[in-house]
């Protein structure tokens, strides 16, 4: 293609595409009445001094209810292949029109674009919150973002905190490893998804995994559950001075825990790693035949 007819855009995938698709979906969900009034504030984002955006943003659960988004199967993998990783899944209606609306602002002068939203911040609701970090992935100028979604970890509001967490691609693809460690560390504190951390074994670092091996040492010495899946950020960190560990981790009173073990185990380089796995022969089988992963084992504790 000649290089005239390049468009340069600051968005990381297709958005006109997710426009369309977040589109489709609204217009199945909402009542005429409810998106010929989306429609209007969409219209009147981009007009200078007007505040639609505010205004929108308050209104929109009155204007267009708190319903979970119904959506099929083809329509999720639809919205992972515009932009990998993300989901709507759970989302509410509300939250769904508040990011569509977002995608509907002006980008052509980032710092205007990104004073918009980051006005957003200050004084919005939780729900409010949850649909601003929710559309992280989905924002123009994604490295302006960085510092917004730093400190959104240090939140002590459950929902927000996994908005952010769970299911958000942004997270692993921005953060500098201070963050993200503080991210993932967050996540064990406060009891989160931990596999639905995207990115969690790309971004595995050791001074991660030496961080959680003292916070497991800390919850041992405290006679505490250590939280089995702590072990899949140590997996590749496994060395003579922390093999001890996971040796304690694999004979825990907690099958979970001796399953993360095992499993960390196996994916270890470490030689005296593989040796105390074999002496287990029970958990080495289930792992070399499949019937004991990663996947598996975070349905299971969450009883699915």
């Amino acid at each position: 293609m000649p290089s005239d007819h390049i468009i340069i855009t600051p968005y990381s995938y297709d958005q006109a595409e997710m426009v369309q698709q977040m589109k489709a979906l609204m217009q199945q969900q909402l009542m005429p009445n409810a998106w010929q009034w989306l429609q209007e504030k969409a219209a009147q984002l981009n007009i200078q001094g007007s505040n639609a955006l505010a205004v929108a943003f308050a209104a929109m659960p009155r204007k267009v209810g708190k319903a979970i988004v119904d959506i099929s199967a083809e329509s999720a993998a639809a919205f992972a292949a515009i932009r990998p990783h993300f989901t709507i899944n759970q989302w509410s209606i509300d939250r769904l029109c508040r990011v569509w609306l977002l995608l509907q602002l002006n980008t052509d002068d980032e710092a205007v674009y990104v004073r918009r939203i980051e006005t957003l911040f200050p004084a919005a609701e939780m729900n409010e919150l949850v649909a601003l970090y929710s559309a992280l992935p989905l924002l123009a100028y994604p490295e302006a973002w960085r510092g917004r979604c730093a400190e959104g970890i240090r939140s002590n509001i459950g929902p927000v905190l996994e908005a952010i967490i769970c299911n958000n691609p942004y997270p692993s693809e921005q953060l500098p490893d201070g963050a993200w460690n503080q991210l993932v560390l967050k996540a064990f504190f406060t009891e989160k998804r931990i596999d639905q951390i995207i990115g969690l074994d790309r971004r595995a670092n050791e001074s991660l995994a030496n961080t959680l091996i003292d916070f497991a040492r800390e919850r041992r010495a405290a006679a505490r559950e250590v939280p089995p899946m702590l072990w899949r950020c140590v997996a590749l960190f496994i060395n003579a001075e922390n093999l001890r560990d996971v040796e304690g981790a694999l004979y825990s009173t907690e099958t979970s825990e001796r399953a993360a073990a095992a499993l960390a185990l196996s994916q270890s380089s470490l030689p005296e790693a593989k040796a105390l796995l074999q002496k287990n022969s029970e958990l080495s089988t289930e792992i070399h035949s499949g019937a004991l992963s990663w996947k598996g084992l975070a349905a299971r504790m969450a009883g699915e």
